[in-house]
C-alpha cells in the first residue's frame, strides 16, 4: 500500500487493453484503474465492450495487446488456484444446471482456502454469506427449481463465501426485483468500505449513479469517459453513446438518468400514439 499522502496503489489496472474476435474489434487500448475500497461501474449500450473487459479484469480472457495486473503482478500468467484466492466473479449466466442444492453451490466459493488455515471459518462463513445473499430460506432446494433471480443470489452467495479482496460482477442485478438490486448493490458498497475492489458491470444508470465511487462509459470497445457519476454521466454524453435522447435529474442529492420517451405525456400515452398503436375492433 502506499503512504497517507498518495492515492492508494490500484487493485487492477489494465493498460492498453485490446481484444479481437475474428474481425470484430471488440476493445480498443482500454485503460482502466480499480482501487481497493472502491466501486466502479461499466456501463454502456449493448456490444460496448462491457463484459469482454470483465473477463479481461478477471483473467479469463487474455487481451491481444495490453497488460493487466492485478496487485502490481502481471494477471495473465498466473495460476488459477492463485487467482481464485484474489478475485471472485460473478458471471452474467449462472450454469448452475446439475442437481446441487443451493448450500452446496455456496459452499463451493469456499474451496479455494481447502487446506489453508482460514478454512476453519468455512461454517460461519458460509452461514453469513447466505444470510447477506437472501437464500438462507433456500438452502435444502436444488438449484434448478429456482427462479432465476434466486439463482442469482445463489451465485453471489458463493461470491460472498470465497472471501477475496476483488469482486468482478457482470450485471449482478439484470434478474433482480427492487429489493434485492438495492441490497446486492448495497453489499458491493459495504465490502467497498471494508478494502475491497468492486467492478460492477450495470444496464440501470441511476443504480451506477448511486452506489458507485466511479463510472467508466464504454461505447464501441474503447472508453469514452471515466469519472464520478457527477462528471461523466451526463445527458449529452449518454445520449450520444446511447443513440437515444437520455435526460440526467438530480432527485434529492442522487441522479436519475431517465430516457425522454417520444408520445407520453404525463405518464399516459397521448391519443395519437394510442389510437395508432391499438387495434380497432368491429
Amino acid at each position: 500500500m502506499t503512504s497517507k499522502d498518495s492515492a492508494p496503489a490500484p487493485a487492477l489496472r489494465a493498460q492498453g487493453v485490446s481484444y479481437a474476435i475474428g474481425d470484430a474489434q471488440i476493445l480498443r487500448e482500454v485503460d482502466l484503474d480499480v482501487r481497493h475500497g472502491e466501486v466502479v461501474a461499466l456501463v454502456g449500450p449493448n456490444g460496448a465492450g462491457k463484459s469482454t473487459l470483465l473477463s479481461v479484469l478477471a483473467g479469463d480472457v487474455e487481451p491481444d495487446a495490453g497488460v493487466v495486473e492485478l496487485d502490481g503482478v502481471q494477471l495473465h500468467g498466473q495460476r488459477p488456484e492463485a487467482l481464485a484466492r484474489q478475485r471472485a466473479v460473478l458471471l452474467q449466466r449462472q450454469g448452475l444446471a446439475f442437481g446441487f442444492r443451493v448450500r452446496e453451490v455456496v459452499e463451493m466459493g469456499r474451496s479455494v482456502w481447502r487446506r489453508d488455515e482460514r478454512a476453519v471459518l468455512d461454517e460461519k462463513v458460509i452461514e453469513e454469506s447466505m444470510e447477506i445473499a437472501d437464500v438462507s430460506h433456500l438452502a435444502a432446494r436444488v438449484v434448478p427449481t429456482l427462479s432465476g433471480g434466486e439463482q442469482a443470489r445463489v451465485s453471489f452467495a458463493r461470491l460472498l463465501a470465497q472471501d477475496v479482496e476483488i469482486h468482478l460482477l457482470d450485471e449482478p442485478t439484470a434478474a433482480l426485483d427492487i429489493k434485492h438490486q438495492e441490497a446486492v448493490l448495497s453489499q458491493a458498497r459495504d465490502s467497498a468500505r471494508r478494502g475491497a475492489a468492486v467492478v460492477v458491470v450495470l444496464h440501470d444508470l441511476s443504480l451506477a449513479a448511486a452506489y458507485s465511487d466511479r463510472v467508466c462509459v464504454l461505447a464501441g470497445g474503447q472508453v469514452r469517459a471515466t469519472g464520478t457519476p457527477d462528471e461523466v454521466l451526463t445527458g449529452e454524453l449518454l445520449s450520444e453513446v446511447y443513440e437515444h435522447p437520455v435526460e440526467v435529474l438530480n432527485h434529492a442529492g442522487t441522479l436519475l438518468v431517465v430516457p425522454v420517451r417520444r408520445g407520453v405525456r404525463s405518464g399516459v400515452l397521448s391519443r395519437e400514439t394510442k389510437e395508432s398503436s391499438c387495434p380497432v375492433l368491429h
